[in-house]
């Protein structure tokens, strides 16, 4: 078994993105992400190849450096949105905040259990939304609203990009008087940013 030039060597360092080898001769561990059959860094930090139990991952090389995990809670602004989906940049992991991007997106049947008509009806863009991750496919963060305690923590007048004031179904601006629907976190407006 010999590396290609393009893959690593134990100790290396690197970066997002670089070629660490591939599923058929490695499984890979943490710090890694696959895509087409090819092993992938996720995090800057250094390469480690266990060629005795076949496992390529990458140890940080910062500190204590925090990615999303599945199952963890995250705080982010939500960035596109469409009809059926948002894509939220994720700035915090429970009370961590990020020196990186980790970009993850909320499906409109992860938002809760009553039906929803449209993502306009839970949240807009520039909110700011606690969520959990529940899954990591395809490099992409999957996030969640369907708990109790998760929703939107700032919401914004889309007429006026005022602070919305959380009323018993609705919220509304105190500027303008613009009504609008979110489905708000139980901590609405006390979560530190």
């Amino acid at each position: 078994m010999s590396l290609k030039p393009t893959e690593q060597k134990s100790g290396h360092l690197v970066i997002p993105g670089e070629r660490l080898g591939v599923i058929e001769e490695f499984i890979p561990d943490s710090g890694t992400y696959v895509k087409d059959g090819v092993i992938y860094s996720k995090i800057v930090g250094r390469s480690l190849l266990d060629l005795l139990n076949k496992r390529v991952s990458v140890y940080p090389l910062i500190n204590g450096a925090v990615t999303p995990k599945v199952s963890t809670t995250v705080i982010g602004q939500v960035g596109n949105a469409q009809s059926d989906n948002v894509l939220v940049r994720i700035f915090r992991i429970g009370k961590k905040k990020l020196t990186g991007t980790f970009t993850g997106i909320l499906h409109i049947s992860d938002v809760q259990e009553r039906y929803v008509n449209s993502m306009n009806e839970v949240s807009k863009t520039g909110d700011v939304i606690k969520a959990k991750v529940i899954s990591e496919k395809n490099q992409i963060y999957h996030l969640t609203t369907n708990e109790k305690g998760l929703g939107v923590l700032y919401a914004f007048c889309s007429r006026c990009g005022n602070l919305l004031e959380q009323r018993r179904f609705e919220m509304q601006c105190p500027k303008c008087k613009n009504i609008e629907k979110r489905k708000t976190s139980s901590d609405y407006g006390k979560e530190q940013i």
